[in-house]
């Protein structure tokens, strides 16, 4: 595969990561794409925001291409500060943010070759410089990595699971497989418990 194909392929996982992560957020209240519902805080929309400063940050910083639209945070007074949604950013705000994160990522991926290097300036000096290659597969385990995040906190406030819309992608498609398969990873897990002790 040439370098062109390889590239495609990357950019296509990236996209389709993109994707699965705004779709946790479809036909959610506001509260609901807002509040915490595990002990850290992660939270649907925060995610997405963060995911707007990962692609902004690493797409843009580290190979001198800085975007207009990408947010300034102090990290220094609030660590967390990429991570929550407030009050005044709205939901069409946040996917707005990503979705022109993406735009700014893509064209930087379309612009350079894949051994085209950079420096994360958040990285200790000894992991740079950094190569596009890597940063695309970075940036997408990061991706798929907060997708998996989300894929719990919408199963946990309204069951809704899998990639997509229509693409459940998991082995049990209905509500009567899903709670046969639960019930049988509960009953092997008392079993395993009983005969461990």
């Amino acid at each position: 595969m040439d370098e062109q194909g390889f590239k495609a392929d990357l950019h296509r996982y990236l996209r389709t990561a993109r994707e699965a992560v705004l779709w946790k957020l479809e036909g959610l209240s506001e509260y609901d794409v807002r509040r915490p519902l595990v002990p850290t805080g992660n939270n649907l929309l925060g995610m997405v925001k963060h995911l707007a400063g990962v692609e902004f940050g690493y797409f843009g910083a580290t190979f001198g291409r800085p975007s207009p639209d990408e947010p300034s945070y102090d990290f220094d007074a609030d660590p967390n500060a990429e991570w929550v949604a407030g009050p005044d950013q709205s939901r069409d705000f946040i996917i707005g943010l990503y979705r022109k994160a993406w735009v700014h990522s893509d064209a930087t991926i379309e612009a350079l070759p894949l051994d085209a290097t950079g420096q994360v300036p958040w990285w200790l000096r000894e992991r740079n410089p950094v190569t596009l290659h890597r940063i695309l597969i970075h940036v997408i385990a990061e991706t798929d990595q907060h997708r998996g995040h989300a894929d719990v906190i919408r199963e946990l406030i309204d069951g809704a699971a899998g990639l997509r819309s229509g693409v459940p992608n998991l082995g049990a498609e209905t509500e009567e497989g899903r709670r046969a398969f639960y019930n049988r990873v509960e009953r092997a897990a008392r079993e395993a418990s009983r005969l461990s002790g």
